[in-house]
C-alpha cells in the first residue's frame, strides 16, 4: 500500500544510518569540543530564512545536520559536561526513547493506552521502592522537576483553599522555601497566582541548611499577621552546593502548622537510594510530595521527572475536568492520568525508564551514583591540597563548588579558561556573596580518567589566573 511516508525499506535504511550514526557519536564524543565554539545567531544565520516547498532528500537534510547543527551543539552527553546537573541518555533509554518515538501513543487515559498508563504505575512503584518511600505514595511521570513542583504546589494550594476550584484563589496564602531552594519554587508561585512576594525564603545554618527554627518562627508570625503559611518546600541536593535540608525537622513543623511538605529531590534523590545515604531522606514518608529526576543521575535521556505524592485526591481537586468527548467507562483499576495534572497530552516516558531500571537494576545503578561520589570527593581533596584553590562547600554528593583563592574574577577567569578550551563544561554561582565554579559529575560514561583530565585543565587555569 502506498502512503506519504517511508516504506519499510527506507525506514530500515535511514534508521540503520541514523543508528550507526548514534553509536559513532558516542563511542567519539570525547573528540567533540563541550562547549560549541560559536557566537549568538551564528546558526541562525547559517540557515534559510524560509521553510523549503519542495521535499528533500534525507541525506541532503543529514549533511546538514553535521555541518550546521552538530557544531551548535554543546554537548550534554559528554563525560566531562560538568555544568548545572549532568544528565545522560544511556544505550537502553535511547532505545527505550527510539520505541516510544515509533508507538507514538498518548496516554492520558487509560484506554487511550493501556500500556503507556499502567507501565507508567509501575515503574513509579519500582522508583518509589528504590526511594524507599511507602506505597500510599501516587507516582507520575512528568517532564521535568519544574512541572513536578508546579503540581505540588497546585495540590497544596487546593488543600488550603477549597472554593479555588470554582471560586479561583483568594489571597493571603504563603510558600515556604529555602534561600538556596530551585528557582522552580518561586516560578510556580508566580504561575499558580500565590506571587513572589508571599514566598518567604527562610535562611540556612552553615551546611546550607534550611533552619527549621526560623520556618517555625516565621509561619508563626505570618499568621499573627492574618497570612495563611499552606506550604513548604525542602530540597535534598540544592542547585547551588547540593546541601540536604533536615526533612525530618521541616515535616515536624509542617505537621504542626498544617502545611504541605514538598520534597525537591530532583539531584538528591538518586544519592539518596544508597543505603548510605538513606538519611537524606529520613522523614520524607510523612511528607505530601515529592520530586526526582531520572534523567538527572538514573541515565535515563531528557525529559524524565518522576513526580510521587501521599494525597492523590488533591490533585485531582486541583487539575481534573473530564469534557464529554474525553469519558470513559469508570473501572476501579483504570487510572486517567489526566485527572492528576495540567497536561492532557502524555508521552510514553516510562518505556525509556523501564529499560534503564530493568537494564541496569539497583544494585548497579547504586554502584555508579557511588562511584562518582567517591570521585567528586578525591577531586575536591585534590583541590583543598592546591594553593591558589580552595573547597567552599561540603561534598556530599557529587558536586564540588571551588572557587580561586584570589577572588571572583580569579575564579571567573578560571571558568572561563576551562570552557573555551572545550576540554570540559563548568558552571558557576555565587555562594556567601562569592563568586564559585561548580563542577558536577553525573554521566554514566564519566571515567575517572575524565575526571582527571578535568582536574587537570582546572589546574592549569588556576595557576595562570
Amino acid at each position: 500500500m502506498e502512503t506519504h511516508d517511508w516504506n519499510a525499506e527506507e525506514l530500515r535504511r535511514h534508521g540503520a544510518a541514523a543508528m550507526e550514526w548514534v553509536a559513532h557519536y558516542l563511542e567519539n564524543i570525547r573528540d567533540f569540543p563541550v562547549l560549541p565554539r560559536m557566537k549568538p545567531g551564528d546558526l541562525v544565520d547559517a540557515l534559510p530564512r524560509e521553510a523549503p516547498l519542495e521535499g528533500e532528500p534525507v541525506e541532503a537534510i543529514f549533511a546538514d545536520f553535521e555541518a550546521k547543527i552538530l557544531p551548535a551543539v554543546n554537548h550534554w552527553n559528554h563525560p566531562r559536561f560538568h555544568a548545572y546537573f549532568s544528565v545522560s541518555a544511556s544505550g537502553p533509554g535511547i532505545v527505550g526513547e527510539l520505541l516510544s518515538a515509533a508507538l507514538n501513543v498518548n496516554g492520558m487515559l487509560w484506554m487511550s493506552c493501556p500500556a503507556a498508563v499502567e507501565l507508567e504505575l509501575v515503574v513509579m512503584g519500582w522508583l518509589r521502592q528504590w526511594l524507599g518511600l511507602p506505597e500510599a505514595f501516587f507516582g507520575m511521570i512528568h517532564d521535568t522537576a519544574s512541572t513536578s513542583t508546579l503540581h505540588a504546589i497546585g495540590a497544596a494550594r487546593a488543600a488550603a483553599d477549597p472554593a479555588l476550584r470554582e471560586e479561583g484563589a483568594s489571597p493571603g496564602l504563603v510558600l515556604y522555601t529555602s534561600e538556596h531552594a530551585h528557582s522552580s519554587v518561586e516560578k510556580a508561585a508566580m504561575a499558580l497566582g500565590i506571587g513572589r512576594k508571599n514566598v518567604r525564603k527562610i535562611p540556612v545554618d552553615e551546611s546550607w541548611r534550611m533552619r527549621p527554627d526560623l520556618l517555625e518562627k516565621a509561619v508563626r508570625e505570618d499568621r499573627q499577621a492574618g497570612r495563611r503559611p499552606f506550604c513548604v518546600v525542602s530540597t535534598v541536593g540544592t542547585t547551588s552546593v547540593a546541601s540536604v535540608d533536615p526533612v525530618a525537622e521541616i515535616q515536624e513543623v509542617a505537621g504542626r502548622e498544617g502545611l504541605w511538605h514538598h520534597i525537591d529531590a530532583a539531584y538528591g534523590g538518586a544519592a539518596a537510594m544508597l543505603e548510605e545515604n538513606r538519611w537524606m531522606l529520613a522523614g520524607a514518608e510523612r511528607a505530601d510530595s515529592l520530586v526526582m529526576n531520572p534523567h538527572k543521575w538514573l541515565f535515563t535521556p531528557i525529559d524524565c521527572s518522576a513526580f510521587f505524592c501521599r494525597r492523590p485526591e488533591m490533585l485531582r481537586e486541583a487539575f481534573s475536568l473530564t469534557p464529554p468527548y474525553l469519558a470513559s467507562k469508570e473501572d476501579p483499576r483504570a487510572v486517567h492520568l489526566m485527572d492528576y495534572r495540567i497536561a492532557l497530552g502524555s508521552r510514553f516516558r516510562a518505556l525509556k525508564l523501564w529499560f534503564v531500571m530493568r537494564h541496569f537494576g539497583y544494585r548497579r545503578v547504586c554502584a555508579i551514583i557511588r562511584q562518582h561520589i567517591a570521585w567528586a570527593k578525591e577531586l575536591a581533596a585534590e583541590m583543598a591540597a592546591h594553593p591558589k584553590l580552595e573547597v567552599a562547600a561540603p561534598v556530599l554528593m557529587s558536586l564540588v563548588c571551588f572557587r580561586h583563592r584570589e577572588g571572583d574574577e580569579a575564579t571567573r577567569r578560571l571558568m572561563q579558561r576551562v570552557n573555551e578550551s572545550g576540554v570540559a563544561f563548568l558552571s558557576g554561582n555565587v555562594l556567601g556573596g562569592r563568586q564559585v565554579a561548580r563542577i558536577a559529575i553525573g554521566n554514566i560514561r564519566t571515567a575517572r580518567e575524565d575526571v582527571r583530565t578535568t582536574w587537570e585543565a582546572v589546574r592549569r587555569a588556576a595557576e595562570e589566573a
